[in-house]
């Protein structure tokens, strides 16, 4: 079951099976794979071949009534999304490989693209305002509290973290340009994946935490023994708790540590010139470069930030 899981997992992210069209592909096709696997996709076609077989709204809305579900998915049920035709393909692909490996429960197939439409419908974004009254360091503050408040809602979701990363990401992809450094999702750790940190340009690895801890230090010490500089950054709350742990570990003068909102704030007012217009054009510069962070490399839509001006 687990490697059936991680399996859906892998191809849900890599695909992006998480908006609605693809959904409801995904759970039209797994009907059809319910008459047996393999699958034939050409058969999985409308006789004039320019619609997926049996993919409408009727269809999806009876395998979400089944759990429970009644608000619409669709309201063509997918059927006239562009790219169907291909998905299907793609996820028949997916499910003949996983039946080239031995018999496939389809019921859970089916729970886990539930649990996808189940977040699709509560994916509500993170929402800011540009206010001439108030600070940038409020905005990002505010950024922050949004998801540390969605955090304690949902216990086990690391929302705050996966805000913090991204948010500096775009800001460094908005100060240095697109493509000097990796993105990678909040779930990819630095021990699991072999990175110095979650960015590092030039000789700089950038630990991105909302939790500074012992384990942060360790990989800033690895840092330095390979001839990197090491920088941490964090919430307010926990500057202080990096900034001891450092000095702890011997390290003290050998690790810069900056509080976020400080971070970021003050590069918005370089990247606009401390000017109204230009304030409010890098800040929209940001949160478009944030956006296409979280599609690129996230599967949960609820991360990403609607921005009102």
């Amino acid at each position: 079951m687990t490697d059936l899981v991680t399996a859906l997992r892998d191809f849900n992210k890599d695909r992006k099976f998480n908006r609605k069209g693809p959904l409801c592909v995904a759970l039209v096709v797994t009907q059809h794979a319910r008459k047996g696997l393999p699958l034939n996709p050409d058969e999985l076609l409308t006789e004039a071949g320019g619609q997926v077989l049996g993919l409408g709204r009727g269809a999806v809305q009876a395998v979400l009534n089944r759990h429970g579900i009644t608000r619409v998915l669709a309201a063509e049920g997918g059927r006239t999304s562009r790219g169907s035709i291909s998905n299907m393909r793609e996820y028949v692909a997916f499910l003949n490989g996983l039946a080239a490996g031995g018999a496939v429960d389809l019921d859970a197939v089916e729970a886990f693209w539930i649990e996808r439409v189940h977040e699709f419908f509560s994916a509500k974004p993170f929402k800011i305002r540009l206010d001439a009254s108030r600070s940038l360091r409020t905005l990002v503050r505010d950024m922050i509290a949004q998801a540390e408040e969605r955090q304690r809602n949902t216990p086990g979701m690391q929302y705050a973290g996966a805000v913090l990363q991204h948010l500096v990401g775009a800001k460094l992809d908005c100060a240095l340009g697109v493509g000097n450094f990796e993105h990678n999702s909040f779930s990819t750790s630095d021990a699991q994946s072999g990175r110095n940190g979650d960015f590092f340009i030039g000789d700089v690895a950038i630990h991105v935490t909302t939790a500074p801890g012992e384990a942060v230090i360790g990989r800033c010490r690895d840092n330095i023994d390979n001839g990197h500089r090491p920088i941490i950054v964090t919430t307010a709350r926990g500057l202080t708790v990096a900034e001891g742990l450092a000095e702890n570990a011997g390290l003290g003068e050998r690790i810069d540590v900056f509080e976020v909102e400080q971070f970021v704030a003050l590069n918005l007012y370089e990247l606009g010139k401390f000017a109204a217009e230009g304030r409010r054009v890098a800040v929209g510069d940001v949160v478009t470069r944030y956006n296409e962070i979280v599609e690129e490399v996230e599967t949960d839509p609820s991360l990403k930030i609607g921005f009102r001006q």
